[in-house]
């Protein structure tokens, strides 16, 4: 059965966004519930989160509404998958084995962009008909791990650099930041969605997400040019 061109444009186009999101929220969070088990944990392995089945780390909001969301409001594309399970007084080391658990994912996502750099290298050696492709997931794969390694570094729980926080920091600063982490997810989505829809209304740039991320994002992207000589 023969395809349409216009069917097979858009499924390798479908397959440059897919496919380096999948490996990047696979990878991001069965390397918490593996870091976890390796602390003493073993409620994600027991949950069958310590899988790289991007099913099984597939949340309905995160995964699937929100980027809907984002992508035909403010024409950003950015989701999260189902949080790992982590019971944090299994682990051995409790307050220190968080802070190790949270930066496993990005740290994964860190370490994918990096593979992804120096698979530039690789493109001239391809087939001319698959160069084009692969340079296309690249370039995505890049750009989508710069940015969930910097977002997930923000210090507000639920996010990675929450737990971070809570971890190193002081008790009379770490018990009040915990306990916002019930109404972090409200907050992020203010942030993400609600805020740039407000200021839009204005004919003003309120996108704070873009604003928080812009920093830490030029930076790693210095950094792993200069490691990888990928500009």
């Amino acid at each position: 059965m023969m395809v349409s061109p216009h069917v097979a444009d858009f499924l390798s186009k479908i397959s440059i966004l897919a496919l380096p999101a999948i490996f990047a929220i696979t990878l991001h969070e069965a390397a918490h519930g593996y870091v976890a088990l390796r602390c003493g944990d073993d409620t994600a392995l027991r949950m069958g989160r310590v899988t790289f089945n991007p099913l099984r780390h597939i949340d309905l909001v995160g995964t699937v509404i929100m980027p809907l969301l984002l992508f035909f409001t403010t024409g950003f594309l950015f989701g999260y998958a189902k949080p790992v399970p982590v019971n944090f007084n299994r682990l051995n080391r409790p307050r220190r084995d968080m802070v190790w658990v949270a930066l496993a994912g990005p740290a994964v996502n860190i370490l994918l962009l990096i593979v992804s750099a120096l698979l530039f290298y690789v493109v001239p050696y391809l087939p001319s008909y698959f160069q084009q492709w692969f340079l296309d997931n690249l370039v995505v794969s890049v750009e989508l791990n710069f940015v969930l390694a910097a977002f997930n570094m923000i210090p507000l729980p639920p996010l990675d650099g929450g737990r971070v926080a809570v971890g190193i920091l002081p008790d009379a600063l770490a018990f009040p930041l915990a306990r916002m982490e019930r109404y972090g997810l409200l907050i992020l989505i203010g942030v993400l969605i609600l805020v740039p829809m407000i200021g839009a209304r204005f004919n003003m740039d309120w996108n704070l997400f873009g604003h928080a991320v812009e920093g830490p994002v030029d930076w790693l992207l210095s950094a792993i040019s200069k490691l990888t000589g990928v500009g």
